[in-house]
């Protein structure tokens, strides 16, 4: 006589999700948070904030010196520009050690398969992490040029100094915002291609390092060779494109060649995201 069997159905609980479903604005929004506070360490522990840190209190210094300084000889000692351009080998440390964080953490743990289960995608996950480090840098050389703008208001006689004072802070930062543009679209480029930070690092430093001694051997050449020696490298091409625009002093002298400068500075930011965004399409698939 055979048994028969019966099929039991546990309760376990289980319910449906019936909360609000952020979408992907929000998730965008948090991943954008959380790689801002990356760039300085913040929730994390001692050791990651001291470097960034220490830069912070590097620049800001240098800001309050400049500012102090102009404020007693009334002579100005720095435009801001010229500020960005001097803070140039203290931002390069800074993105050698962020850039890598930002991406080879992601890369080297293999969690980019759970950012894109969700609506992240793929182009929103590149351009997140490059407006986080845009914000780092921008954020690291604009605040101290506050400090710098307040010791010169200060000291101003009249309406149309103050007026002159602020707008130089406003072309200030904008050249800033330049800077911030084309130097994390190359750190973030060379970080995506090593999921090991020492490498990424390195291949960054080297990038920034190697060519300001080619292009300053270039710059001795005489007509357009010598003015476009600066596009050999990032930081000049920035620089140029300040001293066509705003006439503040450059590494290399740029003749008539400004708006080559210019529009060097487009393609880079260009391309440089172009290959992030081949090489995310790619990745963990």
């Amino acid at each position: 006589m055979s048994e028969s069997t019966t099929g039991v159905i546990h309760d376990i609980g289980y319910q449906r999700y019936t909360g609000a479903r952020l979408g992907r604005s929000y998730r965008a929004r948090s991943l954008y948070t959380h790689s801002l506070r990356t760039a300085f360490g913040l929730g994390r522990g001692f050791k990651a904030k001291l470097f960034p840190w220490a830069v912070v209190a590097i620049v800001t210094l240098a800001a309050t010196f400049i500012a102090a300084l102009e404020s007693q000889s009334g002579e100005q000692l720095s435009t801001y520009p010229e500020f960005v351009d001097a803070m140039g080998f203290v931002v390069m440390l800074l993105l050698a050690s962020v850039a890598p964080e930002l991406l080879t953490r992601d890369l080297r743990a293999r969690v980019l398969v759970l950012y894109f289960a969700r609506p992240v995608r793929r182009d929103d996950y590149v351009m997140i992490k490059y407006a986080a480090l845009v914000s780092a840098v921008f954020l690291l050389l604009g605040g101290p040029q506050l400090i710098m703008f307040l010791g010169d208001a200060f000291s101003v006689d009249g309406v149309g100094d103050f007026r002159r004072a602020v707008t130089d802070l406003l072309g200030g930062w904008l050249y800033t915002l330049l800077f911030a543009l084309v130097m994390s679209a190359v750190a973030l480029m060379i970080s995506s291609f090593t999921p090991r930070r020492a490498f990424a690092a390195g291949g960054i430093v080297a990038v920034f390092m190697v060519t300001i001694p080619v292009a300053g051997a270039l710059s001795v050449l005489s007509g357009t060779p010598g003015h476009l020696a600066g596009l050999v490298n990032p930081a000049w091409v920035v620089s140029g494109v300040g001293a066509w625009l705003a006439h503040h002093e450059s590494p290399v002298d740029i003749g008539n060649t400004g708006p080559v400068y210019a529009v060097t500075a487009v393609v880079i930011v260009a391309a440089c995201l172009a290959v992030l965004l081949a090489r995310y399409r790619r990745v963990e698939q």
